[in-house]
């Protein structure tokens, strides 16, 4: 029955304990207070962070198209992938899902175009609802990709890595593939309002579908994870708040392709559930938790010009038990609470400019990096743990497929 303990523990759901401890048996929490185990000096014991939107098969993606335009960036993505087969595509979620592990994440929400990252999650022992995506005018895409993906990786199904479905975007996916993909009966996600190319796309009609128009045929629900949310405005941030849509908050890959600042005090405070996405290597470097609660910090004081828009606690919050809510696996993860799933990060501030302590939170988000993680749980399994877990020839093996997309960059044409 084992025992970590720490100078603080941040259940989330209630008020930091210092000199914590987290006792797990059988691949769950019986008990969070002060207590002694396995001890951690100068760390904190957090919930494992749950990364509400990723795309692990974009793992080694990192650089590709910078500084391009949202059309010409993911013109470059989709030829580059096109030069991938199953088992590289597979290589690379498998780094992924072993990046997100020493960052600290237990759970992803992952956009998967091939399902490889099911596979990946299974055997790293990643938590994960895999959502395969969909795309296109017809519905045979249903059968051809989504039956076809769900079937290939059923062996690596289970409570713990389950199928989901993504409707790419509603630019990309039209209204009677929406409905189809509804009708599936699992959870699903996409990519709402991320640029404002999209916005005018949806109101040119250019589009295949748009958020109003799901709305009006009943396609919005409490099932749907939207990721971005960039560009909405108050009607659709409403349709989205009446519908009971979770939003992916990911503002690293906002910032760095130039799409904007998502309104993230305004979502919620209209009372969506959201959640901290890191999106993927492909628009961001790295499955950084840690630089994605700074940056969504930073990011929302900046649009709000107030230092109070969002405070250190909402933020890791959001990055655990927000995201665990918006994924609909709040009742298993998320925070630190007897009877849930013994999912947890340990974090060490030694070296940092936050000892001695003050606020354990703060030091957490201002001052955590996966260089400082120490060990990572999920179902009370070590997953990670700093100076012993290494993966070198995972990680080769996704250095080997990035190798085929670094040749020869293809001229970058803007989508139809």
């Amino acid at each position: 029955m084992p025992v970590y303990s720490a100078d603080w523990v941040l259940p989330i759901e209630s008020d930091p304990i210092r000199d914590g401890a987290v006792t797990v048996e059988d691949g769950v929490i019986t008990d969070v207070s002060p207590g002694r185990g396995e001890h951690f000096d100068g760390a904190v014991i957090v919930p494992g962070f749950v990364n509400a939107h990723s795309h692990l098969e974009y793992a080694v993606y990192a650089g590709f198209g910078d500084g391009r335009q949202f059309d010409e960036w993911l013109s470059v993505h989709v030829q580059r992938k096109a030069r991938l087969d199953l088992d590289e595509m597979t290589a690379i979620a498998r780094l992924g899902a072993a990046e997100c592990l020493r960052s600290g994440i237990t759970t992803v929400g992952d956009a998967s175009y091939s399902g490889a990252a099911a596979t990946a999650c299974a055997e790293l022992g990643l938590r994960a609802i895999v959502y395969l995506e969909v795309f296109g005018r017809e519905t045979d895409h249903i059968a051809e990709r989504f039956e076809a993906n769900r079937d290939r990786v059923a062996s690596s199904l289970s409570d713990r890595v389950r199928i989901g479905v993504s409707p790419h975007t509603v630019f990309t996916a039209s209204l009677e593939l929406w409905r189809a993909a509804t009708e599936l009966g699992v959870p699903l996600m996409t990519h709402f309002a991320e640029t404002e190319l999209e916005v005018e796309w949806a109101r040119s009609g250019r589009g295949l579908t748009s958020i109003r128009e799901l709305a009006e045929h009943g396609l919005l629900g409490d099932r749907l994870v939207a990721a971005h949310c960039v560009h909405l405005d108050d009607e659709e941030t409403a349709l989205l708040a009446a519908a009971g849509v979770s939003v992916a908050h990911c503002p690293r890959s906002n910032a760095l392709l130039g799409c904007g600042i998502a309104p993230l005090r305004t979502l919620l405070d209209a009372g969506i559930r959201v959640g901290l996405g890191t999106d993927s290597p492909a628009s961001t470097p790295s499955f950084d938790m840690f630089e994605e609660l700074r940056a969504c910090v930073m990011a929302a004081r900046a649009r709000e010009r107030r230092a109070d828009a969002i405070s250190a606690r909402e933020a890791l919050e959001l990055a655990t038990l927000g995201s665990a809510r918006a994924l609909g696996l709040d009742a298993e993860t998320g925070s630190l609470a007897p009877g849930k799933h013994a999912d947890l990060t340990v974090v060490s501030l030694q070296g940092s400019p936050y000892l001695p302590w003050e606020d354990p939170v703060g030091a957490v988000v201002f001052g955590g990096s996966p260089s400082r993680v120490l060990l990572t749980v999920v179902d009370g399994t070590e997953r990670y743990r700093r100076g012993m877990t290494e993966w070198p020839e995972l990680t080769a093996a996704a250095y080997s497929a990035r190798s085929k997309l670094l040749a020869s960059e293809p001229a970058a044409q803007p989508l139809p």
